[in-house]
């Protein structure tokens, strides 16, 4: 079947080992289901599976893809004990681990891509158990971002940091995929957004998408925020940890500049700042992202959408870092 998908691992050149061709159709397996994919969404995760980050040489070829959205190919009890019919349009929860059923005893969690095949495929295959459907107000296209940067935002906004309607978030980084699900999802939550960029561009952008206000990188906000969503590290943490009011909370979720900030442990202690780690999110708090986004009308930005014949130019492009919105790739027709 067509495939994307890494022949290797190159930590200097990741570009070099990512491949288009046929690779095997998913083999069966008790409790998951197969679905024929529509698009898929790029994510960085990709980019550093192809650098050998998560993803050993050993373990390729892989079948890359994190997230994806397409139609059931059997009638399937999905998330919840619900039934989907074959041919129902739906999107997968991708986290696996040993809380399903007929995985290993003591299985790691992990996501699709690393120790089993991807989303990148006309066909993948993914425990039925995480199977959802689709919000009835978007495209294919959009709906296949949802799994990676738009579950991590919601996890970040409203499990890690607990906002509520009323308060206030900087985030950091406007134009990424992450970062402008944070603020179309804060925004329709009744938050007051502030956001962040070099990119003159980007702010005017991210003014249109109802945030309240952008500032340049390490500009000063109107006021104190309850939270910021970080996920460049060294370039704001500074900025982040000084626009946070004192008992708030930074949500991190990546470091794409460096991990290597100054702590500033003191200002941290001293204000009792929050500081939580988030990875993705649970598949609770999926299944309620798929109903605010369908329930508030919210459509996912996309930055750009290539075949998927077109890969190179697709990963190319969430590489150079000037993209606003996710970067999808389609197969065959909606």
């Amino acid at each position: 079947m067509k495939s994307i998908y890494a022949c290797g691992v190159n930590a200097q050149d990741p570009l070099s080992v990512l491949a288009v061709g046929e690779q095997p159709e998913p083999a069966k397996r008790e409790f998951w289901s197969t679905l024929r994919v529509k698009a898929a969404s790029v994510n960085h995760h990709d980019l550093w599976s192809l650098a050998g980050v998560g993803l050993s040489q050993e373990a390729t070829p892989m079948i890359l893809g994190t997230d994806a959205a397409g139609t059931l190919l059997e009638d399937v009890v999905g998330y919840g004990g619900h039934t989907l019919g074959a041919g129902s349009a739906v999107v997968p929860y991708t986290v696996v681990g040993a809380d399903l059923a007929g995985l290993p005893a003591g299985e790691g969690r992990s996501i699709l891509s690393e120790h089993y095949p991807g989303t990148m495929a006309a066909l993948t295959s993914v425990p039925s158990a995480h199977i959802l459907p689709m919000p009835a107000n978007l495209s294919y296209a959009e709906a296949s971002v949802l799994g990676t940067s738009w579950l991590t935002a919601y996890s970040m906004l409203f499990s890690a940091a607990g906002l509520k309607p009323g308060d206030s978030v900087l985030i950091q980084g406007a134009g990424g995929g992450l970062s402008t699900a944070a603020l179309q999802l804060g925004h329709a939550a009744g938050l007051e957004v502030f956001v962040s960029s070099r990119s003159k561009a980007k702010r005017e952008r991210a003014m249109g998408l109802g945030a309240s206000s952008s500032v340049a990188s390490g500009a000063r906000l109107p006021h104190k925020v309850d939270a910021v969503i970080e996920s460049v590290g060294a370039a704001t943490w500074s900025h982040s940890v000084k626009a946070v009011r004192p008992g708030g909370t930074i949500a991190i979720c990546g470091a794409t500049s460096g991990d290597q900030p100054g702590a500033e442990l003191t200002r941290i202690f001293f204000q009792d700042i929050r500081v939580v780690g988030n990875t993705m999110g649970s598949i609770e708090d999926f299944a309620r992202l798929l109903r605010l986004v369908e329930l508030a009308d919210i459509h996912p930005v996309i930055d750009a959408t290539y075949p998927f014949e077109e890969a190179f130019q697709a990963f190319s492009r969430l590489d150079s870092g000037d993209v606003f919105g996710k970067v999808v790739l389609t197969f065959g027709q909606e």
